[in-house]
């Protein structure tokens, strides 16, 4: 396949920060990759037996849910009526108490007052990528629970010098059951070069309906000439629980995001991301969490270290919509600088248009302290040693949280490229 340039993924939801040019980001596919076969997908025979897709569950959702809010005389809603100015073709200003609006206010407010769940859904790495995943897959899988039960299953991608491959998936989990999803995007045994080209990666969709609770983990152990895109889209109904955990440990260059919708009352999303990246490797990340029902919370947690002359941006935002009365979000992200030479952007963002909610946002990012270093040098570990060390710390807890025998074993096939005796020494 020719190369590919995919503009403007993992883009945020508003243009905000657009100084530091980081509002969106640029993915590189390599030339001549080869189209390989099928992701590995491990599931018990009922998972695809109550299988419904998305787009089913979503449309019922919308039929409980009505056709949408009634307009209220907010003055954004008269000025999105008005096509987001009050100015009309005369140039008459009119109504002095209608806002003038970017395009962005008025695209949310319509989409707001329209509250069609469908025409919303939004995933993180954006519609171009999903389109491109979904033809390295070729087809998309479709899994889900019935009422009450319970289900696992498991998704290997496995990268392969000079080949593209993903996985896509659509995930329907009925109300009241629960549902683990386990997916790792890894790089083979017999790989060979470590800066041999590949792509690898995931395009999800996950229905949660009513009181479900859904997890969903995804290891990423690729090599450094591996890029990798997650993308990731979540609607939940009332009263669901889903847990995200990510940890991104390889890749030369990673793309992560996943947007999320809290359409109904007490649903609440968890995301736990832990990510390391070493040498020249690229870390971008991008979540977007929507309030849109009453009550509903959100947590979004971040800790990584960078060494080498890495890069990170994250993009976190939590948007409390209209209406999502008595919600709470929260975003958060420890960094350890491991090294001088490493760049790092973290652009935590509340987004509000209501009262009776609560947004937090912070980030503590530091470097390793001289007198740290100094310490360990004087006992004879070297600069680069200690750098070592921390990575092997956060190799250890990746593998030994791992959900997965093959999880692990990803896990430490990378720490036995980076870190010497790193299985022997594993407790």
């Amino acid at each position: 396949m020719d190369a590919l340039t995919i503009r403007h993924a993992s883009a945020m939801p508003a243009p905000t920060w657009s100084w530091l040019k980081m509002n969106d980001t640029t993915i590189e596919i390599p030339a001549d990759l080869e189209r390989a076969g099928a992701a590995d997908i491990d599931a018990p025979q009922a998972l695809f037996d109550h299988a419904r897709a998305f787009e089913v569950a979503v449309a019922e959702l919308q039929d409980r849910l009505g056709a949408g809010a009634e307009a209220d005389g907010r003055a954004c809603v008269r000025a999105a009526a008005a096509g987001g100015t009050r100015a009309d073709a005369s140039g008459d200003l009119g109504d002095l108490d209608i806002p003038a609006l970017s395009r962005y206010q008025e695209r949310a407010c319509r989409e707001e007052v329209a509250g069609d769940v469908a025409a919303a859904f939004e995933t993180g790495v954006g519609r171009d990528a999903r389109a491109y995943l979904n033809f390295l897959a070729g087809e998309t899988v479709l899994l889900g629970t019935e009422a009450g039960e319970s289900g696992r299953a498991q998704v290997s991608v496995p990268a392969e010098a000079g080949r593209a491959s993903a996985a896509s998936l659509d995930v329907v989990a009925a109300p009241d059951s629960t549902l683990a999803l386990d997916v790792v995007l890894d790089g083979t045994d017999d790989f060979g070069a470590e800066d041999a080209p590949a792509l690898i990666g995931s395009a999800l969709r996950v229905f949660a309906g009513a009181r479900a609770r859904v997890t969903v983990t995804v290891y990423v152990t690729a090599l450094p000439g591996t890029v990798v895109i997650d993308d990731e889209g979540y609607v939940l109904d009332e009263g669901a629980r889903v847990t995200v955990r990510h940890v991104v440990l390889g890749g030369g260059a990673t793309y992560t995001g996943m947007a999320c919708d809290l359409r109904c009352d007490t649903a609440r999303v968890d995301i736990d991301t832990s990510y390391l990246a070493a040498g020249a490797e690229r870390r971008d990340f991008a979540y977007t969490v929507r309030h849109r029902g009453r009550k509903t919370i959100s947590n979004i947690l971040a800790n990584g270290v960078l060494a080498g002359t890495s890069k990170k941006v994250l993009r976190g935002t939590i948007d409390l919509v209209h209406g999502c009365k008595g919600s709470e979000g929260t975003e958060r992200e420890t960094v350890l600088l491991a090294s001088e030479g490493v760049d790092n952007k973290t652009v935590p963002t509340i987004l509000c248009d209501e009262d009776d909610v609560a947004g937090n946002h912070g980030a503590t990012i530091g470097h390793v302290r001289p007198d740290q270093l100094f310490y360990l040098t004087c006992r004879g570990i070297s600069p680069a040693e200690a750098e070592a060390l921390f990575l092997r710390a956060k190799l250890e807890d990746a593998a030994l949280t791992a959900p997965t025998d093959d999880a692990r074993a990803a896990v430490c096939r990378l720490a036995g490229r980076m870190v010497d005796h790193f299985e022997e020494e594993l407790v």
